[in-house]
């Protein structure tokens, strides 16, 4: 699976680590229906370093199509609830 995060380019990642990520997008989920800002920062921080721990870089010059976009790291609390799918961010 090819995981864009915004801001900074393309990681592929094997499925099997996506149990773990959506772990951290549930806790992040509620986090943002309950407003909470604290908790979103270090949640939303959470899952993107577990991208970059467990993915592979793409080349910059690499333009793959990207099956998962997450938010910038300094993304706000409101961007990421409009970029919410029903599922939060990773589907499944």
């Amino acid at each position: 699976m090819i995981v864009r995060i915004m801001g900074e380019g393309q990681l592929k990642m094997a499925d099997s680590h996506l149990g773990r990520l959506d772990v951290l997008d549930d806790a992040l989920l509620a986090e943002i229906e309950s407003g909470d800002e604290e908790g979103f920062r270090k949640t939303l921080g959470a899952l993107l370093d577990a991208v970059r721990e467990l993915g592979e870089p793409l080349p910059d010059a690499s333009l793959e199509p990207s099956e998962l976009i997450l938010p910038s790291p300094d993304a706000s609390l409101a961007e990421v609830r409009e970029m919410l799918g029903d599922d939060g961010l990773i589907p499944g």
